[in-house]
């Protein structure tokens, strides 16, 4: 009896996933002819065809707007637009929602998921953007009537062009929302927001390697 148990033990054992892989955070950012552009755990984006598999994560197929993943060893479907649960989050003895605790992607950048008027969205920390910065078609995607706006110069790699300065009713870092947020629209096609100082002004920063913990102050 104890021997012919034995062999079912493992192959269950085998087959369940690891203790960490539950945390693991993946969103579909987009598709780019048949390769899902991922992002993993906060970190920069990056193409994968199917069968391929980046940093425990398998493209099964994609198709119109969404991917078939196995990770965590279970298989998603994810579509366009659709975020997990932000990578930052209030910790322990914060005294709420006042502490986001963020960790670099593999090139560096902080690229944390949020939402702004309650929908999902992908930051990438600028600390030498003055406010939130997002392309057109982000901010339609958003809802964002930009062009009711008042129109600024703005000075780009490719001269000056004209964008759009807009206020946004709610912004989500992690689990702190922020209101009445300055922000501005560019003709450009953006694949993530600019999480400029109009934002992180708001908070007492604090780097520590891959890791940053951001404090709100007001």
């Amino acid at each position: 009896m104890r021997r012919a148990a034995l062999p079912l033990l493992l192959a269950a054992a085998a087959a369940a996933p690891l203790p960490g892989a539950a945390q693991q955070k993946v969103a579909l950012q987009g598709l780019l002819g048949n390769r899902a552009l991922l992002i993993v755990d906060g970190g920069a984006p990056r193409a994968v065809a199917p069968g391929d598999t980046h940093q425990g994560v398998r493209v099964v197929s994609t198709g119109d707007d969404q991917a078939v993943l196995e990770f965590g060893g279970r298989r998603h479907v994810l579509r366009v637009g659709e975020a997990p649960a932000s990578v930052g989050a209030a910790a322990p003895g914060s005294g709420g929602n006042q502490r986001v605790v963020l960790t670099a992607g593999a090139g560096g950048h902080f690229m944390p998921e949020g939402r702004i008027n309650g929908r999902p969205v992908v930051f990438m920390l600028d600390t030498g953007a003055t406010s939130v910065a997002m392309g057109a078609a982000q901010a339609e995607r958003l809802g964002i009537d930009y062009r009711a706006g008042p129109p600024l110069a703005l000075q780009t790699a490719n001269g000056t062009v004209t964008g759009w300065r807009v206020r946004l009713g709610s912004l989500h870092l992690g689990d702190v929302e922020l209101h009445d947020v300055d922000a501005v629209v560019m003709p450009a096609t953006m694949s993530f927001v600019l999480l400029g100082n109009s934002v992180l002004s708001r908070f007492s920063m604090q780097r520590d390697g891959a890791r940053m913990v951001l404090e709100r102050r007001y």
